[in-house]
């Protein structure tokens, strides 16, 4: 049984920093490409960042990069989102996702299996 397990969301202060983690089980971890998305009360969930099975290759909302990135280490099965200069414009529930493929994909339907997610709120 696949399961992805987000933590590290929480309150910080505007401007302030956060790691989310996102620890896989169930799953071939190494080849998966993972992503994390976001979604804000009242809006779509959108993509944030995303990953390649090997680590090599990432890719970024404009509104975040520069400011967040990914990362995995295949051998503790685990993706992470270093998020910093957090806006209140970042406040969300961050998702992980895993997808079958090599590379990296921004399209939400791309990808096969879900975190339950975890909230992140900024505080102006």
């Amino acid at each position: 049984q696949v399961q992805l397990v987000e933590s590290g969301g929480g309150l910080v202060q505007a401007g302030g920093s956060l790691r989310l983690s996102c620890a896989a089980s169930g799953v071939t971890f190494s080849r998966y490409s993972m992503g994390w998305f976001r979604q804000a009360p009242e809006k779509e969930r959108v993509f944030v960042a995303g990953i390649s099975w090997s680590g090599r290759t990432s890719a970024y909302a404009d509104s975040v990069a520069g400011r967040f990135t990914i990362s995995r280490d295949n051998a503790k099965t685990t993706v992470y989102l270093q998020m910093n200069s957090l806006t209140p414009e970042d406040a969300a529930v961050y998702y992980c996702a895993a997808n079958q493929v090599a590379g990296v994909s921004r399209r939400e339907d791309a990808y096969s299996y879900w975190g339950q997610g975890t909230q992140v709120a900024v505080d102006s």
